[in-house]
């Protein structure tokens, strides 16, 4: 992929499910070929009843973004107004990122750092503070190192149980008013 292609984002909707569960299957298969299975697993997100559904009520209960690559979808994250049920709410209005993945063909090409941009310009056009995220926090910590590098700071670290294991997990926070 070329360096100096168009990003652009625009608004996604429940038409765009089977776009990103795409791009949630190009990163399970890149993250399974590096060994690295905690994170998603070593199932397509596609194939994944759980999965499906979680995507599907995220992008209908919240506003899903899509960052275009050269007008072709290349990475998406969905903004709502609370955490998962896994994570307390902050008590404060808060914007909360979910659902942040790319399809691997544009790795380094600037699309997850141009939605998290657009979240926290959309989080101070609505007039709140605070814009947090979650994410995978184990293994070398490298998730947690692109959201510092994108402004975020990590507040309290969290695990989720899952399949008889800890998922280890990381908030973070930005100030964007």
């Amino acid at each position: 992929m070329e360096k100096n292609g168009k990003i652009s984002i625009r608004e996604g909707g429940p038409d765009d499910v089977p776009v990103i569960l795409g791009m949630f299957d190009s990163a399970v298969e890149w993250l399974v070929a590096q060994g690295r299975t905690r994170q998603w697993g070593t199932t397509p997100w596609s194939e994944n009843p759980r999965a499906v559904a979680m995507v599907t009520r995220y992008v209908t209960e919240g506003v899903p973004y899509i960052a275009e690559y050269d007008g072709v979808p290349a990475a998406t994250l969905t903004l709502t107004d609370a955490p998962g049920e896994y994570l307390q709410p902050a008590d404060e209005p808060e914007r909360f990122i979910h659902i942040l993945a790319s399809d691997r063909r544009f790795k380094g090409l600037g699309t997850g750092a141009a939605l998290l941009a657009h979240a926290a310009r959309e989080t101070r056009r609505a007039g709140i503070s605070l814009l947090r995220v979650d994410c995978y926090a184990g293994d070398d910590r490298k998730l947690v190192a692109f959201y510092e590098r994108n402004g975020f700071i990590p507040t309290e670290p969290f695990t989720v149980p899952v399949g008889g294991d800890d998922w280890p997990g990381q908030v973070l926070a930005r100030r964007v008013l």
